[in-house]
């Protein structure tokens, strides 16, 4: 990595559960990106803590509920810090709570209505070219309640069911998505106000969906909780999906679909080849029906 980046970067061997790590790598710089994933079942926000500490500006990827909302509950040390502190701002959680946030905006200033209905629907072939980061995310996600909101109502469902088969667009092509707990689910409902929200995935070839789907039928939620049992799974699983991968790419694709009260429909949608590119270089459009 440091010889993709060039000379002015270097190497740094940190222990990200170990504050006193954290602080000492942190010292100097500028802004912490916290990629280092899973986030799901993780107790503390380490890295959050070492950045305020040492006043270092502070982004992560995180997609993952409990860790999102545990790093919110920080604003205040982040504020009195004065430093920036953003969490969930990746692609999905990140680009699409704010295709979601353009289109309520544009339904509540622009068409003068409200919204009813926010559906987001993702798809990323194979592993997206994350390897066994995103693996061992999915199988986490899959030992999670789905929380979703149904009229205003917290409603909570088995993850990796309510099947919808969604429009991707060009390239993509119709897929079958799945519910799983994501964050999106529960700002878009509290900071957007949309009643009824709720998210999908889903991911190709097709029987990696089925695998998964099995997953959640025959293995214990808690054992799909365990980061260390869930490790293991990877590491068998981990040569199968690259070698997988090779054959089916890593195109990605995001869809939100808005419902408002005069019958009106809007979609905003993003897709590109590859994630690891479309990550650096997002964009969405939006239509009307």
């Amino acid at each position: 990595m440091v010889a993709t980046l060039g000379k002015n970067s270097e190497f740094a061997e940190v222990n990200i559960h170990n504050k006193d790590s954290l602080e000492a790598a942190l010292s100097d710089v500028d802004l912490v990106v916290h990629a280092a994933g899973p986030f799901q079942q993780s107790q503390k926000c380490t890295v959050l803590e070492a950045a305020i500490e040492t006043q270092t500006a502070y982004l992560d990827v995180c997609d993952d509920t409990n860790y999102a909302f545990r790093a919110k509950s920080f604003k205040g040390r982040a504020v009195d810090a004065n430093i920036p502190a953003i969490t969930t701002g990746g692609v999905y959680p990140g680009v699409s709570n704010v295709m979601a946030a353009e289109l309520v905006r544009a339904a509540r200033s622009e068409s003068k209505t409200e919204p009813e209905r926010l559906r987001f629907s993702y798809y990323t072939a194979g592993s997206g070219g994350a390897g066994p980061t995103i693996l061992a995310t999915s199988f986490l996600l899959l030992g999670e309640e789905v929380v979703a909101y149904n009229k205003g109502q917290k409603i909570k469902l088995k993850p990796f069911t309510g099947m919808l088969n969604v429009d991707f667009g060009k390239g993509i092509g119709k897929r079958d998505v799945y519910l799983l707990n994501l964050p999106e689910v529960r700002s878009a409902h509290e900071v957007l106000e949309v009643p009824t929200v709720s998210a999908r995935f889903g991911t190709a070839p097709f029987f990696w969906n089925w695998g998964m789907e099995a997953m959640t039928n025959l293995l214990p939620a808690e054992f799909l909780r365990d980061r260390s049992k869930v490790q293991q799974l990877v590491e068998w699983f981990d040569p199968l999906v690259r070698a997988v991968d090779g054959i089916a790419g890593e195109r990605v694709s995001m869809r939100v679909d808005l419902e408002c009260t005069n019958e009106r429909s809007t979609l905003a949608l993003f897709s590109h080849r590859r994630l690891s590119v479309g990550k650096r270089h997002s964009c969405f459009c939006s239509s009307n029906s």
